[in-house]
């Protein structure tokens, strides 16, 4: 990869989320095979969590020991980041003891910082303004499904989050479709959407805006929603809750897009809110492969960034 780092998909070239995918169909052809190969040996990621976490946590660290590394974990209380260090004295105090730094926080701005002081590759594993490695996986997942990303129509449904974000991201570098079903007030960055409308149109492909998810779904390829309520949203509960009543994947809303359609969430799920258990539990999830697909994904990545340093 060109990049030293994942910060952002928008920093990305079409090529770089093609050579993912392949090392990522790669790394999980072989594991299924039972074939190991061990490209990160006496390699240490060390991996920062300022917010909790399951499948981020658990996927880079089972990762790191397939791949025959050692992952650390660093909860932001144990770190000095918590007693008014920089991040960029703690990136250059890193990089001298760990091949890669994964961090999981809320400010976008302390991982750009972060990759910008660090001299070893800087993984973005969940900021409130994007969720890189969520979206490759999630699209790596779509691909095995399909066999191509060509002309997929994803549809989003819920807030303009960071998820949304990095589909906006995304879908212009992979050649897919977006449409964007927001209750008014809850839309995404203007920026980012900007940057994902300039794409979209150099790259031949859409992004729009539906107000009526009954009509946005009746030729999508997926369906994907996420949470209401994000970590740091809590005293918004009972504002959300009345926000998004009417936006919710059931199976009333299923039965309007094509038999074939399949429902993603990037989990945790919070069941009888934003997706009920028929629609999740069912046919048409992939809920569960594309989780399975963030280790994958995130080891094919790790691969890519640091195999190759020394």
């Amino acid at each position: 990869m060109k990049n030293k780092d994942l910060v952002s998909i928008k920093y990305l070239g079409a090529d770089e989320v093609q050579q993912i995918f392949d090392a990522t169909a790669d790394i999980k052809n072989k594991m299924k095979r039972g074939v190991y190969e061990y490209p990160l040996k006496n390699k240490t990621l060390g991996m920062i969590f300022q917010k909790p976490s399951t499948r981020t946590r658990v996927s880079f660290e089972a990762g790191m020991f397939q791949l025959g590394g050692h992952a650390l974990f660093l909860n932001s209380s144990d770190l000095q980041l918590k007693r008014g260090e920089t991040v960029a004295d703690t990136a250059r105090t890193l990089s001298r003891y760990v091949d890669g730094i994964m961090i999981r926080t809320f400010f976008h701005g302390e991982v750009e910082e972060l990759a910008k002081h660090a001299s070893v590759p800087v993984i973005n594993g969940l900021t409130d303004l994007y969720h890189p490695c969520q979206i490759l996986s999630d699209a790596y997942t779509v691909l095995e499904k399909r066999g191509t990303l060509k002309g997929i129509k994803v549809v989003w449904i819920g807030d303009g989050n960071n998820v949304c974000h990095s589909w906006i991201n995304l879908c212009p570098l992979a050649g897919m479709d977006l449409a964007i079903v927001n209750p008014k007030g809850y839309s995404p960055d203007k920026a980012v959407l900007e940057h994902g409308l300039s794409m979209a149109r150099k790259y031949n492909t859409k992004i729009e805006f539906i107000e009526d998810p009954k009509e946005a779904v009746k030729k999508a390829d997926v369906i994907y929603t996420d949470i209401w309520v994000s970590m740091g949203q809590e005293k918004e509960l009972a504002e959300r809750l009345t926000a998004f009543k009417e936006y919710q994947i059931n199976g009333e809303l299923l039965s309007r897009a094509p038999s074939d359609v399949m429902v993603m969430h990037c989990l945790p799920a919070h069941r009888g809110e934003e997706i009920t258990d028929e629609v999740i539990d069912g046919p048409n999830s992939i809920v569960f492969d594309e989780a399975e697909n963030r280790l994958h994904t995130q080891k094919g990545i790790m691969v890519l960034l640091m195999a190759g340093r020394k």
